[in-house]
């Protein structure tokens, strides 16, 4: 009873948000109209309290930092997961499991200021490499040399802050693994990475999914960390390594002290609040699925 009574809370709660927003939302809606999504637009004049806000732009970046993220964080969470379930001894098992936790608990102020002081002066030749080398690839194409505040710094940034999340959903599902199917592959001559690779993965990949995207519901929110390195922009290119980049939660956090005062300001970033807040929502509810959706050894073949 408590239990359904919790998670019945929990629902109201997220309804209650969402209409919360979207009262607020609305005049700024109403306002935009369907050019609010369309739009790379986003300007306020604080003298007839009017402006253009559109948050195609910042919605684009939004998801292409999240994706630099998920892609740099999933294989990492993934190899860390297998070393600390299936190769480190015992003894190290618990300090390894604590370490990775403890990465999910250092503020994103602290990661941000990190990569912006420490990190992006050292990417500063990858993002070279990767422009001379691969700029042929329209996201690694770049027009000058200034890679710093770019998504690509912020996206290995906010990875970090996914890599926890992916690691400890990984790490579960793989020990979960059925011990007599990876005693069964050991004992028919398989090597540790056979088994791990005929048992544990297959075992685990719905595991892995789920992880990955709720690791993308937290790299779209992330806000702090991506506020202190990006510079601000609102235009649309493929290139990953210009200098600029935006996104919803930064933006909201950065103009919201000057909105207080203008209703209309206010409404049209607590409407890329209620973007970000469905978009999200879709994100964990389908990872949720498919974590709840994750067996249980369909698939293992030995």
């Amino acid at each position: 009873m408590l239990a359904k009574a919790s998670g019945f809370s929990t629902f109201v709660l997220l309804v209650l948000i969402g209409l919360f927003l979207l009262i607020k939302a609305w005049p700024a809606l109403k306002y935009a109209g369907f050019s609010f999504f369309t739009r790379t637009e986003w300007t306020f004049n604080p003298v007839t309290g009017g402006g253009i806000f559109g948050i195609a732009a910042i919605l684009y970046w939004t998801v292409v930092i999240a994706l630099i993220a998920v892609v740099i964080a999933v294989p990492v969470a993934v190899a860390a997961a297998l070393f600390i379930s299936e190769y480190a001894p015992r003894r190290i098992k618990g300090t390894l499991t604590s370490l990775v936790d403890l990465l999910a608990a250092v503020p994103s102020l602290i990661y941000g200021m990190w990569g912006f002081f420490f990190l992006q002066p050292r990417l500063f030749g990858v993002s070279g490499f990767l422009a001379h080398h691969f700029g042929f690839i329209p996201i690694f194409h770049s027009n000058d040399d200034l890679f710093g505040s770019s998504a690509f710094v912020a996206g290995i940034v906010v990875s970090l802050m996914v890599i926890p999340i992916t690691t400890a959903i990984s790490r579960e599902v793989f020990s979960q693994a059925p011990p007599g199917e990876k005693e069964a592959a050991l004992a028919l001559g398989g090597t540790r990475w056979g088994m791990v690779r005929t048992v544990t993965l297959p075992f685990g990949k719905g595991g892995v999914i789920g992880g990955s995207m709720l690791g993308l519901g937290r790299a779209l929110g992330e806000t702090i960390a991506v506020a202190i390195i990006i510079s601000p922009t609102f235009e649309i290119h493929p290139s990953i390594l210009d200098r600029g980049a935006n996104s919803v939660a930064a933006r909201i956090a950065l103009e919201f002290g000057d909105a207080a005062s203008s209703p209309l300001h206010l409404s049209a970033l607590l409407a890329a609040g209620l973007v970000l807040f469905l978009l999200t929502l879709v994100v964990n509810s389908i990872a949720a699925f498919i974590v709840a959706r994750s067996r249980s050894g369909s698939g293992v073949d030995i």
